[in-house]
């Protein structure tokens, strides 16, 4: 008597895809999480008079302050854009890593890198 083999179904061909892309996906995933890496150090700002700071901020997102905000100093190792508008709208002004925005320059979002 001879044993009689499990029956497995066959593939789909969108299984077999899954399993072939998942590899890649999560790579991808890992990757994007390495490069969002913090801009260190401080970076400096103004509000109602009174002095601010936040520091190592990931790059890439955009940071929306509760207030206007003024004099920004980008302490910083990468580059910052703050934003006239909230949600990083409106005009932008690029401020270097270690230097000063315009005098005078009001903002309510920022960005870094």
């Amino acid at each position: 008597m001879s044993e009689a083999l499990p029956l497995r179904r066959p593939l789909s061909n969108r299984g077999s895809i899954i399993r072939l892309i998942r590899p890649f996906a999560v790579a991808l995933v890992g990757l994007s999480f390495a490069l969002t890496v913090p801009a260190k150090g401080p970076f400096t700002f103004q509000r109602g008079g009174r002095p601010y700071f936040v520091e190592n901020l990931p790059d890439g997102k955009c940071f929306t302050m509760s207030q206007a905000a003024s004099s920004p100093h980008n302490g910083t190792g990468s580059a910052a854009t703050v934003f006239a508008g909230k949600q990083c709208k409106g005009k932008a002004t690029k401020i270097a890593a270690g230097q000063q925005g315009p005098k005078g320059l009001r903002f309510s979002s920022v960005r870094f890198g």
